[in-house]
């Protein structure tokens, strides 16, 4: 969540205190550091008008923080200007650091009112800062002073280090691309660009959140479901229950709930009943509609780019990412582009002739894509997808993840079941503790879907890897508290929590997001991010480890004999693992590439169809009929949300660097290999973002990524 900035107008429009000496601000949780072990937020002690309160409160604070900055007479320097504004809004930044996880993963209609209340405040807080011009004149003079002088490991005024050289050139960006060079006039343009757009993403991720957990299809009688594995039929049963619907059986779009209906249940009508809600999602003509939402947010996006000098939007978003241009996304996505394609043409053919097999002839559509797929690789492989899933019970599975984080950098992982608090029952609580046996992080995993929690899977943190000085006045690293939700599989009357697969590569996906947030080690906030499309670097290299054999040997037991998976049960997931990867490639890349081509236009009319636009651009370039974008563009929360905006490409930028990364490892023999994985933490997980992306990966691996292992890796 951003910074906000309440003036005192509207804090009386409000009808709130300004938390100054009255009773409420000494019972108020957030206004100091938790007293609570490891500094865990007290979860059952905050109310909504706790963080409303610790909000304004640290809005006054930062304000006076900066005031102060602008106020000093000294001449301009590191430490009397970025130092100081690299770590202003201290209380802010804990109350948005404890309401955002929660918003996003226990959402409640308090909670989706309080972010409506303060989306407007979010945008007037950044402008009030980056369109500063007295703080930016001294920030300019920082910069002019230093951004051409060598770098001194030894630090000091005169000359900086490294990393605090990377935090004057990234606070100085930050306030160009916000606003800071602009006339007056202009500035207030992009506040009212600004204001709207953070209300219309907000409205889009609100209504998003609506149409996937309140969307419901309902069946009346359990013979509709053939096909479908009893546990799932189980958990529709329990839903339906849920919303008063007694012995019939409902899904609503999480994917838990929906995808085994698209895989396993023979009934075709049904299949297209619940791929057609789920795709659907923003485009129903009701109130939760996202269609003009979105020709909105990219209509104001363009306008905001051409403000600012740039032709599109693509441009602005690409400007600080590794890269850089359209073009070169594009290129990158056009060489997968094609061999995608022809892979899921010959996915088609075989789903035609399983048609066939069942005495039909009718011509393959969406919904029959991954049902007949399934079929397809089952007769290919002689696989099936739930026996393997009786070997992946989810506690086993963490297990397995927290093997290869043992193996590869030394942790171990200590549950801790009490005197800690928690946010939510079903979440677990780790120390993490580092291979020379000092606490490195706090770990929450968060695995199973819930009413009020979002869609997707995703990493975040309660409080981020910092440093504070302590009484002594040394400065004393602060671990993170972090966290991974995911919507996985739920257990159900007979059966424990058993993962697909792909759920399975999704634990291991973000907790290599939860790694890097563990070791990352910066001093200064403004040196903690990497690019956009570096970012997923961590987490996808993880991934490889999840189906090989040796780890699978750990963790892959079965819930009932707790027997090994057998070896011949492995070959068969490791032969039958490119499957399928024409369908997965192809709609992936249809996304990343409607998301571009929203951010290169340069206009766009009045009676602008997103939809309409996202099926002429996809027909253009031979999208197979049958395969639609992962999400469309109404319920494309990466992008319309705000996040990955023209960098939904980002997943595969850095699978091509993943991918060339894990060959370091394969290329000694021992996937385990001690040397590589500990260039790999030094390099890539724990500079944060003092070095650029490419230069991380060139620490690492000495050599330019090629695209030639991420072709193999997904059999193209």
């Amino acid at each position: 969540m951003k910074k906000i900035i309440m003036t005192a107008a509207v804090v009386a429009a409000l009808g709130l205190s300004s938390c100054s000496g009255n009773k409420e601000q000494s019972t108020n949780p957030l206004f100091s550091e938790f007293n609570t072990p490891y500094g865990i937020p007290p979860f059952d002690q905050i109310t909504i008008d706790n963080f409303r309160e610790a909000m304004i409160k640290g809005m006054e604070e930062e304000k006076a923080e900066i005031q102060a900055i602008i106020d000093c007479q000294d001449e301009p320097t590191f430490a009397n200007v970025i130092a100081p504004l690299d770590k202003s809004g201290e209380l802010l930044d804990r109350a948005s650091s404890t309401f955002g996880p929660l918003s996003s993963s226990n959402s409640t209609q308090e909670m989706r009112d309080l972010e409506k209340e303060l989306s407007p405040l979010e945008s007037a807080h950044s402008d009030f800062i980056y369109m500063n011009q007295a703080l930016f004149n001294k920030v300019k003079a920082v910069y002019d002073k230093h951004h051409s002088m060598t770098v001194n490991p030894e630090g000091g005024d005169a000359i900086l280090t490294k990393e605090e050289r990377k935090v004057l050139e990234n606070c100085y960006k930050r306030f160009v691309r916000g606003g800071a060079e602009l006339d007056d006039a202009k500035k207030e343009q992009l506040k009212e660009l600004n204001l709207k757009l953070s209300e219309l993403q907000l409205q889009f991720s609100q209504n998003l959140l609506h149409e996937t957990n309140e969307t419901y299809v309902t069946v009346d009688n359990v013979e509709e479901l053939a096909g479908l594995p009893e546990a799932n039929i189980q958990a529709a049963a329990a839903m339906a229950a849920s919303k008063g619907q007694e012995g019939k059986y409902m899904f609503n779009m999480q994917r838990p709930s929906c995808n085994p209906v698209l895989q396993y249940c023979s009934n075709r009508d049904l299949r297209k009943k619940i791929y057609d809600a789920y795709y659907g999602r923003g485009a129903q003509g009701n109130e939760y509609d996202n269609r003009d939402i979105c020709r909105q947010i990219v209509a104001l996006r363009i306008e905001k780019a051409k403000l600012m000098g740039y032709s599109n939007y693509s441009e602005v978003a690409l400007e600080n990412r590794m890269a850089k241009t359209s073009e070169n996304v594009y290129n990158l996505l056009d060489q997968i582009w094609t061999p995608a394609v022809a892979k899921a043409k010959e996915e088609i053919a075989d789903i035609k002739a399983e048609i066939k097999k069942d005495g039909f002839n009718f011509e393959p559509e969406g919904w029959d894509y991954m049902y007949y797929a399934d079929r397809a690789k089952k007769a290919k492989y002689n696989i099936n997808e739930e026996e393997v899933s009786e070997y992946l019970e989810i506690n086993n599975v963490l297990k397995g993840i927290f093997y290869v984080a043992n193996k590869l950098y030394g942790l171990t992982f200590e549950e801790i079941t009490d005197k800690v608090p928690s946010y939510e029952k079903t979440a677990q609580c780790w120390r993490v503790i580092d291979k020379d046996g000092k606490e490195l992080a706090i770990f929450f995993s968060d695995y199973f879907p819930r009413d009020g929690k979002g869609a997707g899977a995703w990493c975040t943190s309660f409080r981020g890897q910092k440093y504070e000085k302590n009484a002594q006045g040394v400065e004393e690293r602060k671990i993170p508290l972090v966290v991974n939700v995911c919507n996985m599989t739920v257990a159900s009357a007979d059966k424990p929590a058993l993962q697909t697969i792909d759920n399975v590569n999704t634990m291991f996906h973000e907790f290599g997001h939860a790694l890097h947030s563990f070791m990352r080690d910066t001093h200064y906030n403004g040196a903690a991010g990497v690019e956009r499309d570096f970012v997923e670097l961590p987490s996808q290299i993880d991934e490889h480890w999840a189906m090989e054999p040796e780890v699978l040997a750990v963790y892959a037991k079965h819930y009932k004999t707790g027997e090994t998976i057998p070896m011949e049960l492995v070959n068969k997931i490791v032969e039958s693992g490119k499957y399928g990867q024409g369908f997965a490639t192809v709609e992936y890349l249809a996304a990343s590439l409607v998301d571009m081509d929203l951010h290169v236009l340069t206009e766009v009319p009045a009676d602008f169809d997103v939809l309409a636009f996202e099926q002429k651009k996809l027909a253009e370039r031979g999208c197979p009929r049958q395969i639609y974008p992962r999400y469309r563009v109404t319920n494309f929360s990466h992008t319309m949300g705000g996040g990955y905006t023209a960098g939904y490409y980002s997943y595969i930028w850095a699978e091509v660097l993943d991918c060339d990364a894990y060959e370091a490892f394969k290329e000694t023999g021992d996937i385990f290999n001690q040397e590589v994985a500990d260039k790999f933490r030094k390099y890539i997980l724990t500079p944060g973002g003092i070095d650029d992306g490419m230069t991380m990966y060139h620490n690492f691996r000495g050599q330019d990524p090629k695209v030639d292992a991420l072709l193999r890796n997904r059999g193209l």
